[in-house]
């Protein structure tokens, strides 16, 4: 299977308010580096898997609505632990529904996605899944 992968970052505050999150129950920043992996199985007639420009301008244009936002307050999160894992399907799902809709020029051989967010040098967390 071929894959290309971008990557951008967003950075948002939240807070996750359970006692099993312990000093990250209050309100904290975050800064996310965020790699999106398209598979195919093979290449086009150019030899690529997607256009990166095109698979970098739509994971900005899905990254947008989080950025330098408190996750606590925007619409569709409240009550929820916006915890890295739950970022990841967000994101994977906005990406998945731009491969579907044609975003990214690829005549539909995008079939896979991995959406990966690292929240440090030494943790991250990805979901993945057919398109």
């Amino acid at each position: 299977m071929f894959a290309v992968e971008v990557r951008d970052h967003i950075m948002v505050a939240h807070s996750l308010p359970d006692p099993v999150f312990g000093p990250a129950q209050g309100v904290h920043g975050a800064t996310f580096t965020v790699d999106a992996a398209f598979y195919t199985e093979d290449i086009d007639a150019h030899g690529l898997v997607v256009d990166i420009g095109l698979a970098t301008e739509t994971l900005t244009a899905v990254l947008d609505p989080l950025r330098y936002k408190n996750l606590d307050e925007v619409p569709g999160f409240v009550g929820t632990f916006t915890t890295t894992e739950f970022l990841c399907k967000h994101i994977f799902d906005r990406m998945a529904q731009a491969v579907r809709d044609g975003d990214l020029n690829d005549e539909g051989r995008v079939k896979k996605l991995r959406i990966m967010l690292h929240e440090s040098h030494v943790a991250r967390a990805w979901y993945e899944g057919e398109v």
